[in-house]
């Protein structure tokens, strides 16, 4: 896959980041992940995140990564890009970006540093490390512990000719629209805070056309008409499907840390597509929120027939 038609996936499509399939001990379900990704592809979507965080690449070992890197390259192939999620320390991100190549994984998401806190100059080494051991394109991940503000995004960016995105997660604006400005199309622009709709139109209007889609796993048609109407301007849809379901969710994910993932493995359950329960620390959503959940459900079903 060339750079370009890399980016142009990136920056024009919903993105979707497929959850990873567990077996009722806990333990990767492979051949369930396959069928999940075939799935996945099956609905028009320009690029696929594996092992993120809504795949829980953070509770990951290094052999399950290369299975599902493996995995999913062989089940993708080139016909959407496929991208993997590397970071922790600089070198089990060097080693996983060698799996993620030798697996023929089209470009890599850096996420945060694994550290409670630490300072920009710091993040800003820790990307430039990872970022010069490996071939492949890369993804910023700006969040959490590991945010870079404007001017060191630049330096980046100067220094790093393999970076080529920034995923945003912090929902600064300020900061976001000063990067947009500063390196143009020098990056591909990314929304990445959890639940990213809700805030899908602030993006848009600073020119981030595309997102992580979490809820894509359990109601992918709904996912795939509030894109259509987000960038077809219909605003009347949007503010449906944001009053009726993004909103209610955004309000049911905010009750407890950590179910910006629960709530995507319970939805998929819900639905259908177990892929089990998420791992410690993590816990899955309790029964009546799993009730409150399935009630939005219902609710995005209506939403997709009424189009």
């Amino acid at each position: 896959m060339t750079l370009k038609s890399l980016k142009n996936a990136l920056g024009d499509g919903l993105l979707s980041f497929p959850i990873t399939d567990m077996d009722a001990d806990g333990q990767v379900n492979i051949s369930a992940y396959a069928n999940r990704l075939e799935w996945f592809i099956s609905k028009p979507v320009s690029t696929v995140f594996v092992a993120g965080g809504t795949g829980e690449f953070f509770s990951l070992s290094r052999q399950e990564y290369q299975q599902i890197v493996t995995t999913a390259k062989t089940v993708i192939g080139d016909r959407v890009p496929v991208i993997s999620s590397v970071g922790r320390s600089i070198p089990e991100a060097i080693e996983f970006a060698k799996i993620a190549e030798t697996a023929g994984i089209d470009g890599l998401l850096l996420m945060p540093p694994y550290l409670t806190s630490c300072p920009s100059d710091g993040a800003l080494a820790y990307a430039k490390a990872i970022l010069d051991n490996t071939s492949l394109p890369v993804i910023y991940y700006n969040r959490t512990n590991g945010i870079l503000p404007p001017p060191y995004l630049q330096e980046l960016a100067d220094a790093c000719p393999n970076l080529i995105g920034l995923k945003d997660g912090t929902g600064n604006m300020q900061d976001l629209n000063d990067t947009i400005k500063s390196l143009g199309d020098r990056l591909v622009y990314i929304g990445g805070v959890p639940t990213a709709e809700i805030i899908s139109e602030a993006y848009l209007s600073i020119g981030v056309n595309t997102y992580s889609s979490a809820v894509f796993n359990f109601v992918p048609d709904l996912a795939l008409r509030y894109y259509q109407a987000l960038r077809a301007g219909n605003q009347q849809v949007v503010n449906e499907i944001l009053k009726s379901f993004f909103i209610p969710f955004v309000r049911l994910r905010s009750k407890k840390k950590g179910y910006a993932v629960s709530l995507i493995k319970a939805g998929a359950r819900l639905i259908g597509k177990d892929a089990g329960d998420v791992r410690p620390p993590l816990v899955m959503p309790k029964s009546e929120e799993t009730a409150e959940l399935q009630e939005l459900i219902q609710v995005a079903k209506q939403l997709v027939s009424a189009q």
